[in-house]
This record gives structure tokens, sequence and C-alpha cells, in this order.
């Protein structure tokens, strides 16, 4: 099997196929016995993204169970800012933690060691793609610069990301410094990740939600745009998708904007609306994780409402944000074969 016959790829190329092809966000993860079985014995959540034979193991789980048409690398998008030696810790019940930022220690930030720091996630790329079924494109991934400084503002999840949007209408300059440096660290970072043998990447911006119209052009568009750009002097023929979370009537414009091959929307994205877009090229998406949880009529009522609505143009099939711990793998099984069915 070639790159030509990789489905996703396909539908990254504007063709329409029937059925979609689907994986999921998330998909290796806490919802399975065997990732809860691997995580055990890894240490640290970091040490599992840091270790190789570890991270193809958990990477692996979901396409052995599902056969899923796409593997995503198992890494976090908080591999950047530790990279950038922010101090960033996982713990148990708080989740991602690390050193605040200010504007003295945004410019201070120094990039020269980041690509030997990710070195082990770039080889983990590397031994996907020689382990992956020759039909399963494999994703790159990495955050966008603005979730990513989020984080780094606060030192930790917020529920509207506050302090970034307080620090960015303060210290204007520091903050523009701040998203410009992981711009072009990260779009280095899914040059690697390409060049290891990624057949597409994905950016998350899984906070551009909380911005206003103005401060998304800025914060959200314009750094994913320079990443885009960035790329493709490099790899021109990268494909890539943008997932702006939250984003709603932002994405009307969003992929010209930005320059993506295709477009992640969340579950708030209406299908009408869902369905413009796709007009304008592939759409990726964008099924309630809830239902996943709930199962059965609501499971199978939401799978059918995509694939009647969007199924007649390129579609990747995907949930609207990534799977929940709570989901049962049995759910999963029976979401796979129902789009599977729609042939």
């Amino acid at each position: 099997m070639t790159a030509n016959s990789r489905k996703v790829l396909q539908v990254l190329d504007g063709q329409t196929l029937t059925p979609p092809p689907i994986w999921l966000m998330r998909q290796a993860g806490r919802y399975l016995p065997e990732y809860r079985q691997t995580r055990a014995t890894a240490g640290s959540f970091l040490d599992l993204c840091y270790t190789p034979e570890l991270a193809v193991e958990v990477t692996l789980q979901p396409i052995r169970r599902y056969g899923f048409d796409a593997a995503i690398l198992f890494s976090d998008i908080l591999v950047i800012p530790d990279a950038l030696d922010r101090n960033v810790r996982f713990e148990e019940g708080r989740g991602p933690l690390m050193d605040p930022i200010d504007p003295s220690g945004i410019l201070a930030l120094k990039a020269d060691s980041v690509a030997d720091h990710l070195k082990p996630v770039i080889e983990t790329v590397s031994r996907l793609r020689l382990e992956l079924p020759g039909e399963t494109t494999l994703l790159g991934f990495c955050g966008a610069p603005w979730t990513v400084a989020t984080y780094m503002i606060a030192g930790h999840g917020t529920p509207d990301q506050a302090p970034a949007r307080l620090f960015a209408y303060r210290h204007p300059e520091a903050f523009d410094h701040l998203l410009s440096l992981l711009a072009d660290v990260s779009a280095d970072y899914l040059v690697a990740q390409i060049d290891a043998g990624a057949d597409a990447v994905q950016i998350f911006d899984s906070w551009a939600g909380v911005l206003g119209e103005t401060e998304f052009q800025r914060y959200a568009v314009k750094p994913v745009r320079r990443m885009i750009d960035s790329i493709r002097a490099r790899r021109p023929q990268a494909k890539i998708i943008a997932f702006a979370k939250g984003a709603g009537i932002l994405l009307k414009n969003y992929r010209q904007q930005t320059d993506a091959d295709a477009i992640g929307l969340d579950w708030s994205v209406p299908l009408s609306f869902a369905a413009e877009l796709q007009k304008d090229g592939p759409i990726q998406g964008n099924l309630d994780p809830m239902r996943v949880v709930a199962g059965g009529l609501a499971l199978d009522e939401g799978i059918d409402a995509i694939l009647q609505l969007l199924g007649n143009g390129p579609l990747i099939f995907n949930l609207g944000h990534g799977i929940t711990p709570q989901a049962d793998p049995d759910n999963v099984s029976k979401l796979v074969e129902r789009v599977r069915r729609a042939a």
C-alpha cells in the first residue's frame, strides 16, 4: 500500500469517499484498558510522551482494536513549552502545570535546544511509520500558538483563559513576541514530524473559542498562518488540518485566512453551517463526544445526521473534540461500524 491509498490523504486532496475515513481525537487514551496498563508502567505522563517504545505502543493500540484510517502521534501540545524550559509537569487531579511566564521571561526565551529536546518525539514518528499498516495515515500534531501561550501565561488551564487575555491587553508587544516565537518553533517541529514520516499534521487551537473577533484574527489566525506559510515554504506538499475549537461563525473564512487544507469542526458547529464550509474544501468532525459516552440511539442519531448532511462532500469523520475517559470502548466499535456501513 502506498500513500496514494491512504483514505485520509485522499480526502485532504479534496476527494469525497463513501464511507468517509474515520479517526478520533484522543483515540489513544484512558478509555482503553490497554492504555491504562501501559500508562501505569511509564512513570510520569511526560515520560510516556518521551519514551518512543511506549509512545509507539499507545499510538498503535486503537489502530489494532478499531482499524482507524489514521493514527495520530501520541504526545502532548505542552512538549513545546517543556522544550522551552518552562518546568512542565502533570499532576493527578490538577492537570498540566508550569512556571507562569512574565514579559521579561518571554524576552529571555531561547529556542536553541528545542529540536534536541524533542528528538524522542521525532523518533516515535519514524518508528510509527515503519510499524503502521500501509493504508493507515500517520498524523503529526502540535498546539496552536494561542492555545500553548494560554498555559504558559497562567501556568495552568483556566475556564476562560482570562489570564492570557488580560496579559495580551496589558503587554501586547511581549505577547506578540511570544506568539511569533511559538509559531516558528512549532512550524520547525511539524516539519521535523513530516520529514520523519507523518503524512499530514494537525494544529490544535483548543482555546480559540474564548477570543473576540479582533483577537481571533490577531492571536488565532495570524500565528497559524505564519506557521503554515513557514511549513509550505519548506515542504510545499504538506497536508495541514487546522482545528479552532469554539470559533463558531469565525470559521467562515478560517480556511482561506490560514491556508489550511482542511478545518476541524467542534460539535457546536451546526451541520448546516458545516455544509457551507465544506463547499470550500475538506472538513473534519464533528460528533459530540458525549454521544459516544451515551451510546444507543443518541450515538446512532448523531452519526446518521453527520453522514446525511456532510457525507456527500470531502469529510473525515471525527469527534468534535477528544474522546473522554468515560467512553465505553464498545460504543467506539459501534461508531466505527456504523460509519463504515454508510457505503
